[in-house]
């Protein structure tokens, strides 16, 4: 039974984690090219879709401004040169963000939350999430057939810098060419990474409307772990659930059509995220969203350009955008579940994403509650595990005294009764009530802590509280431990709550290799995992050292194994 234990703990990590190890981001294609332009076929529905290959069918709606065919056509207004006036940039700035647009496009050129520092090789200072040349939060016109840019026109601001001080502070942009205007307002929070975006185009004659929302191609580098982070570039959407998409799984070129419709869309890194969602009762859904793959200018960089559409009825149109870290309890506060924006646990997600969430939440609270460092809560969370799972474990242990106990018995009955397997159960299952033994009660009770091990191996890759906390000699909990010193202690740990584990027991071939082949094994395995997880099964696995021990000499005096205390001499 400690065999198939052993063996069923191993397979269950491999299961779990191996995965994300054996599928690393695709090698780039070696030809450079733009990023492709947006399709203008797009069509609408009840909520409406991105769809390759079709046109627009939806109810005309009504323009705010009409405009005579004689003064104004679409085929004028796409192709007015673009503008001449000199670009500025307009600074928006809370004590929790900072971020700054351009008026060419009204494009999101800076965005950095105040919180947080960048730790990518060669920067210093606080993390910005734009990359250079981008086009994030640009919009395309998409009326008939026809799609205007408004990458290059001059959006004229109300002014030139905001702060946002009170919990709400407006900033509006207008553009306009030939007939044409767009109006664009903007509503800032002071204590969240989130603002609204209420627009109107006016003076184009609008047989269907739709507004493309891009970004793209990514979000900025800021981690020192550059592997980890393009390997969590993904979009991720939600309708009735939410699904995720690597970038890594397209090819350059590929193009991927995500239909809707969809309560919001993000685009996200390993700890970073921007969604556009659709908040406000009774606003129309955000219909689809294209993704198609991007350069590759490095081993293991993958972008994504990324269009999402919405419906513009009557000219108007409306999103709310969210841009800044995956706090998960910030997230919870905005609601439809954006806080689902890593549905990770592969196949066991129904398993270990709540649990995850449990665990998240209850090292937050030890960490703010009592004033701890991250690395002390882990050390107390893994001796509380232990505490609380200590009657457990205990049952399960004697179980497993019982179980050796009546082997004898065992082995004769199925000596007995090999050639007739029915009645070889039949007898197993007297035998197991006659002496109350539990053949599983030994194993499930064991088996407990894994499912939070599963949990901390995710909550240390995604959650960014743990992001760039030091601890003792350790930079970095949620980054391996440069010295290796927590895994080895861990794997030495492991090896002696094994060996306490054989005591009193007569030792099979398969069993002494278990004993030294499984530490090995999680040692090496654990070598690039997170410290904080490294250093939370470490701690887990001492605090179950006293246990073993004193569950062992009871096992060895039933044996008559103890050695006898030699009588006190006379005096």
């Amino acid at each position: 039974m400690d065999r198939k234990i052993a063996l069923a703990v191993g397979l269950m990590l491999l299961v779990a984690v191996i995965p994300s190890l054996l599928f690393p981001p695709q090698r780039p294609a070696p030809q450079q090219a733009s990023l492709p332009t947006v399709d203008s076929n797009i069509a609408e529905r009840d909520a409406p879709e991105l769809v390759e290959d079709s046109t627009p069918v939806v109810s005309e709606p009504a323009p705010l401004e009409q405009a005579t065919p004689e003064t104004q056509t679409p085929a004028e207004t796409q192709t007015e040169p673009g503008d001449t006036v000199t670009e500025r940039t307009v600074v928006v700035e809370s004590d929790l963000y900072r971020y700054v647009f351009s008026s060419r496009g009204m494009r999101l050129i800076s965005a950095t939350p105040k919180a947080y520092r960048t730790f990518a090789p060669g920067e210093s200072g606080l993390a910005q999430l734009i990359p250079e040349n981008s086009a994030f939060f640009t919009y395309d016109l998409v009326f008939g057939n026809d799609t205007v840019s408004l990458a290059d026109w001059h959006f004229e601001p109300s002014r030139s810098r905001l702060d946002v001080t009170t919990q709400e502070a407006e900033l509006e942009w207008v553009a306009t060419r030939n007939a044409a205007t767009v109006r664009i307002t903007q509503t800032f929070s002071s204590d969240e990474y989130w603002f609204d975006v209420r627009g109107e185009f006016a003076g184009i004659v609008i047989d269907a409307a739709l507004v493309l929302v891009n970004l793209g191609p990514r979000l900025k580098l800021v981690e020192a772990d550059s592997v980890w982070d393009f390997r969590n570039y993904a979009t991720v959407v939600k309708g009735r659930s939410s699904e995720r998409t690597n970038f890594s799984s397209l090819d350059y070129g590929e193009r991927t059509v995500l239909p809707g419709p969809f309560e919001w869309v993000a685009m996200k890194s390993r700890y970073f995220t921007s969604v556009v969602l659709t908040i406000d009762e009774g606003e129309p859904r955000i219909g689809g969203a294209v993704m198609t793959g991007g350069v590759r200018t490095g081993r293991h960089e993958t972008e994504a350009d990324l269009v999402i559409s919405l419906p513009a009825p009557g000219g108007r149109f409306g999103h709310s955008v969210y841009l800044g870290p995956q706090e998960f309890r910030r997230l919870s506060r905005i609601g439809h579940d954006l806080e689902d924006m890593n549905p990770y646990g592969w196949f066991l997600r129904p398993i270990i994403q709540p649990i995850a969430k449990v665990v998240a939440l209850i090292l937050v609270w030890m960490h703010e509650t009592f004033n701890l460092a991250y690395g002390w809560v882990l050390v107390v969370f893994g001796l509380a595990v232990r505490v609380v799972l200590w009657p457990l474990n205990q049952k399960a242990m004697r179980s497993s005294m019982a179980m050796q106990a009546i082997q004898p018995e065992i082995k004769a009955v199925q000596e007995r009764y090999k050639q007739d397997p029915q009645r070889l159960q039949q007898e197993m299952m007297k035998l197991y009530k006659e002496h109350q033994v539990n053949p599983l009660g030994s194993c499930l009770p064991m088996l407990l802590p894994m499912p939070v091990l599963f949990a901390l191996f995710f909550v240390f890759r995604e959650t960014i509280e743990f992001r760039g906390v030091p601890f003792l000699w350790l930079p970095d909990l949620s980054r391996a431990d440069p010295l290796y010193i927590v895994p080895i202690v861990m794997g030495i740990s492991m090896f002696g709550v094994s060996k306490l584990g054989q005591l009193g027991i007569a030792p099979t071939p398969q069993t002494k290799m278990m004993v030294y082949f499984m530490p090995v094994m999680f040692t090496v395995l654990f070598m690039k995992f997170s410290s904080g997880l490294n250093l939370y099964y470490a701690v887990s696995n001492i605090a179950s050292l006293p246990q073993q021990w004193l569950i062992a000499r009871e096992r060895m005096a039933k044996a008559g194994k103890l050695p006898k205390k030699k009588p006190k001499p006379d005096p």
